[in-house]
């Protein structure tokens, strides 16, 4: 089952010629559409479904600095600020508030090493306090568990992901994309060894330069023109629950579920970590890429074999520009929740916080992750095929960072001064051969 998502109408013309195509309406899609046009530049974005409908929906709804890469919290910072910025310029509430996030630990290791975070944060202007046993009591005086300590960020935000993608795209229009929804891109045109137009099945948009957003889609869609791109797929689970007290306001991170305050008066809840691998044969293509990651996280992870594994050898990866797309086959990728995940976090839940015994799941979903080796996204072109871009691959960090994410996209698109250093974002870094290992302390 999807989650709820305000819709958004889309450009009936689709235009012959524009600066831009943006590929995929999700957050990061929208975000760079938005900041193109801002520069100046004509844009078309388009999706094969609905923006936003995919993980830019089915996500947690946290906007956080806190526990991201040291490469990423430049961009984590930009983005809370932008964030501010956008739902304003849009003139439609995204749901974005700066109301906190609190991790909670047991483990005196974890606490160490959120320690040393926290230095190193500092460094980078954000501001995360160490919380005593004593301090979280104070805070969630209800809540039964023995915590030793906590990392909290007052600067730190949440968002509500069924507004705001929309919302955003809202602010796009504004500027002047137009938003093309149910057109899939089928491939790329080149001429003089550049990229030259985007052939959608509604018809085709020449341009000078073509970023492929595409979050789940992103590896296959490159595949298509030889460009590598190890991607690897997680199906992850996330609920909603039905109205209950508001023990925070904010997001709060347990060593095993976490939850997110909604403007419903629910929670998003999750279990922290755990998802399912799909198997891919280009999974198996990269897997000695990914291995590090995997081993690193393999315990809250599954994984699955099943009929999308011979769906992809049986459809290949050279499908004609003429005829319908493995992307118009799949409009919107929903699968399945994983029920016994959503059980096993409300119990957690309920068991910690007494207060909230009465509570009950309103709704449940699947989504799925596009998660790069290192979890570093990539925000670069693509050196082989000039012209094209990439922001893809955000391993489940996309949301909160979305809106800089998309800044730094169309800084490098256009040649301008980047917002922040994009040397940790380059896609030459996933396909050079260099060892890559999971890089994020939480």
């Amino acid at each position: 089952m999807s989650p709820p998502l305000n819709r958004i109408t889309s450009d009936e013309r689709l235009p012959a010629q524009v600066d831009v195509v943006v590929i995929g309406g999700g957050v990061i899609g929208v975000s760079a559409a938005y900041h193109l046009a801002k520069k100046g530049h004509s844009v078309a974005l388009v999706e094969k479904g609905h923006v936003g409908a995919e993980q830019s929906s089915r996500n947690w709804g946290w906007c956080r600095q806190q526990g991201r890469a040291r490469a990423e919290i430049p961009l984590a910072r930009e983005a809370l600020r932008l964030w501010d910025d956008m739902q304003i310029d849009a003139g439609v509430d995204a749901g974005f508030r700066r109301t906190g996030v609190l991790f909670l630990t047991k483990n005196p290791q974890e606490l160490a090493a959120w320690e040393k975070w926290a230095e190193t944060a500092r460094e980078l202007q954000v501001h995360s306090t160490i919380l005593s046993r004593a301090e979280i009591a104070e805070r969630l005086p209800g809540n039964t568990d023995p915590w030793i300590g906590g990392l909290y960020t007052p600067s730190d935000g949440r968002a509500e992901p069924s507004m705001a993608v929309p919302a955003l795209a809202t602010a796009a229009r504004k500027h002047g994309v137009t938003i093309h929804q149910g057109c899939a891109a089928r491939g790329l045109e080149t001429q003089g060894g550049r990229v030259s137009a985007v052939v959608t099945e509604k018809g085709t948009i020449r341009a000078q330069s073509v970023l492929l957003a595409g979050g789940a889609w992103s590896s296959l869609f490159c595949r298509r023109h030889g460009i590598e791109l190890p991607i690897g797929l997680v199906n992850a689970t996330a609920c909603r629950t039905t109205p209950a007290p508001e023990i925070t306001s904010g997001a709060l991170g347990t060593d095993f579920y976490c939850i997110r305050r909604r403007l419903d008066g629910g929670f998003t809840l999750a279990l922290r970590g755990r998802g399912t691998v799909e198997l891919s044969p280009d999974l198996f293509r990269y897997a000695r890429t990914f291995w590090p990651t995997y081993k690193h996280r393999r315990n809250g992870l599954k994984l699955s074999f099943g009929k999308s594994f011979f769906d992809q050898i049986m459809r290949g990866t050279s499908w004609s520009l003429d005829t319908p797309s493995p992307f118009e086959a799949e409009r919107v990728r929903d699968p399945a929740p994983d029920m016994s995940l959503v059980n096993s976090a409300l119990a957690a839940l309920i068991k910690s916080n007494p207060e909230l015994k009465d509570i009950e799941i309103a709704e449940a979903w699947g989504g799925t992750i596009d998660t790069t080796p290192d979890t570093i996204p990539v925000i670069s072109p693509v050196d082989t095929l000039p012209g094209f871009f990439l922001a893809t691959g955000f391993s489940g960090h996309g949301f909160g960072i979305g809106p800089a994410a998309g800044k730094l996209a169309a800084d490098i698109v256009t040649g301008g001064a980047p917002l922040v250093d994009p040397a940790a974002y380059s896609h030459t870094r996933l396909i050079d051969g260099r060892p890559l290992a999971p890089v994020s302390p939480f």
